[in-house]
């Protein structure tokens, strides 16, 4: 696709973007430009824009605001030690981003220029991209419902793809500051039932979790652990990550990574993905098998579980170190701290996205 290209002529001033990066967070700052391209039954994708960043102006009728939708995917830029920026897999989220689509009866959008959005925003803003340990530029493709029209019984005829960044800090600390996280299991609320749209990376899904999440923070948690819909026992994943436990069983030779399988219930993580496929390099077994709640009790307690973590895009791994639930439920994970497994991973998930460890793989694609 052909895009015009509309550069700000009021940049973020150097001060305010170095301050910015010194300490970005994140999702506070954005930078000087954004992507958009739009959508409509007689022209298909079309009218694609690098233009500066700034507010989009819809109708109050427009679909995305009564009906939901919408969907989104985050991802990466990286600041490479030997130079240049990269992204990590992005074709795999244009897979799911595609998927998100097709799943709200939206239009796909070729991977192709999905990759190309990214590449025009990331050259054009390059120097939003930190540099520091463990620090990205992260960016946040996203489409939504335009039609300007209250009817509900067939979906928007006009969409509005956008992409848009911001300067970000590893969300669950790292390094030495590598923290722990407590962890809330949901008894109350849902996350996704079979059917519905617990696959796919949409809006409503975070929205319906914010219950949950506000419950947890009430109880000193960082994060809630979702059960599925039926018998509330079987561990899914947690907000905005999937859920890894490693096991050293009596007499096992080496360590095994578990997680639950996937479902349409379960969001398909491209970090998931990527340590199951690192892990056996690492000496480390695999297994996808579900886990209950009395089970993963029961494995901490005799001592099989030593680790857990979280994993996902923006918190990259982090480890679980105590369980919380209702009725004064809870129970601590090993020694409570960041384990060794959890340690490793993150160090080579970590050290080939930012080009300081081979990638026999060509998972990282270079910008520019």
């Amino acid at each position: 696709m052909d895009f015009e290209i509309r550069t700000s002529d009021r940049p973020v001033p150097d001060g305010e973007r170095e301050a910015a990066l010194n300490s970005p967070g994140f999702g506070r700052t954005f930078t000087d430009h954004m992507v958009t391209v739009r959508w409509d039954e007689e022209h298909g994708w079309h009218d694609g824009r690098l233009e500066p960043y700034g507010p989009i102006s819809l109708d109050p009728s427009a679909s995305v605001f009564h009906y939901g939708q919408e969907c989104f995917e985050g991802m990466k830029a990286y600041r490479q030690d030997g130079g240049g920026i990269a992204l990590f897999r992005p074709w795999v989220n244009a897979a799911r981003f595609n998927r998100s689509a097709d799943r709200l009866a939206m239009p796909t959008i070729a991977e192709e220029t999905f990759l190309q959005a990214l590449e025009l925003l990331v050259t054009q803003d390059a120097a939003w991209v930190p540099f520091g340990e463990s620090e990205s530029l992260y960016l946040r493709p996203l489409m939504i419902a335009t039609q300007h029209e209250l009817g509900f019984t067939l979906p928007s005829h006009s969409y509005l793809f956008v992409v848009f960044a911001s300067p970000a800090a590893a969300y669950f600390g790292a390094g030495e500051r590598l923290r722990p996280l407590t962890v809330w299991l949901s008894e109350e609320y849902t996350r996704a039932a079979p059917g519905g749209t617990g696959a796919a990376k949409v809006g409503g899904n975070y929205a319906a979790a914010f219950a949950a999440q506000r419950q947890a923070v009430a109880e000193g948690c960082d994060q809630v652990v979702w059960l599925d819909s039926t018998e509330h026992t079987w561990v899914e994943e947690m907000g905005g990550m999937n859920v890894f436990f490693v096991l050293r069983e009596k007499g096992g030779s080496r360590p095994r990574i578990v997680t639950p399988p996937l479902t349409d219930t379960l969001l398909p993580g491209v970090t998931r993905d990527s340590l199951l496929r690192l892990a056996p390099e690492l000496d480390l077994e695999v297994e996808e098998r579900p886990i209950s709640v009395p089970q993963w009790e029961e494995l901490c307690a005799s001592g099989r579980m030593t680790e857990a973590f979280a994993c996902g895009t923006a918190a990259v791994i982090a480890p679980i170190g105590r369980i919380k639930g209702a009725g004064g439920k809870g129970w601590t994970i090993g020694d409570g701290g960041p384990g060794p497994v959890t340690r490793r991973l993150r160090e080579e998930l970590l050290g080939i996205q930012y080009g300081r460890l081979p990638d026999p793989r060509a998972w990282v694609h270079k910008v520019g």
